[in-house]
């Protein structure tokens, strides 16, 4: 899904939710809505597709959409979903509450092979340069073979949403506006001394480097705002 349509599809929800559009209201026609929006029609039109998928509205042929989504009710949670209503704050609010048990229970429960594997993504993310792409899909694939580390698969598929979330749209678009050749040499840095303090099976400073991650972060983010 483009930044664009998700634009469209968080507004037209808003509208809903608010009660701008009510339960079985008829919404705008795709002209309109263009018109008002600024957006192409097939931009409008695939974002009706998306909030029908999610139970928000129903299209009826020669009709028009229809809102079936009721106060109180939730759209079908999926990481498109979820990441239309999470800000960049909210998901590093998110990884402050998981990141640091994580980051424990892998210490503990890691076995070698696991590490040795993460030893590898260290060494592949040396490799990716100044290619944000790379680094972005790397990063992912470090952090969720921590969590996978774990031992514990609820912990590790709640994760996996977060993650996935921060793959969606405006999201991905931030990270890779941050992700400057400094930072990204920076994080790179940082990875390796998580790494190492896993193989050293040392929890505290394991669970106090993400930590001290996490807060510059929030500095990073705040400071691009």
């Amino acid at each position: 899904m483009s930044a664009t349509v998700q634009i469209v599809v968080d507004t037209l929800f808003a509208r809903v939710k608010s009660g701008a559009y009510s339960f079985e209201a008829r919404l705008p026609s795709e002209r309109a809505l263009a018109a008002e929006m600024r957006v192409a029609r097939n931009t409008v039109r695939e974002a009706l597709d998306v909030l029908e998928s999610r139970g928000v509205i129903r299209r009826r042929a020669g009709s028009g959409s229809f809102v079936t989504w009721r106060p109180g009710a939730q759209p079908h949670l999926s990481a498109e979903t979820v990441a239309g209503e999470t800000s960049p704050l909210d998901h590093l609010v998110v990884r402050g509450v998981l990141e640091p048990e994580i980051v424990r229970l892998a210490v503990v429960n890691m076995s070698p092979r696991k590490i040795s594997d993460l030893a590898g993504l260290v060494t592949e993310l040396d490799a990716t340069g100044s290619d944000v792409d790379a680094f972005i899909a790397l990063e992912d694939r470090f952090l969720m073979q921590i969590a996978e580390g774990t031992g514990n698969a609820l912990l590790a598929s709640c994760y996996r949403l977060a993650v996935d979330t921060a793959a969606q749209g405006a999201h991905t678009e931030l990270r890779r506006r941050a992700l400057t050749p400094k930072r990204i040499e920076e994080a790179r840095k940082r990875y390796a001394v998580l790494h190492a303090a896993i193989a050293a099976r040392d929890v505290a400073q394991a669970v106090e480097f993400v930590k001290l991650n996490l807060i510059e972060e929030q500095a990073l983010l705040l400071q691009d705002g």
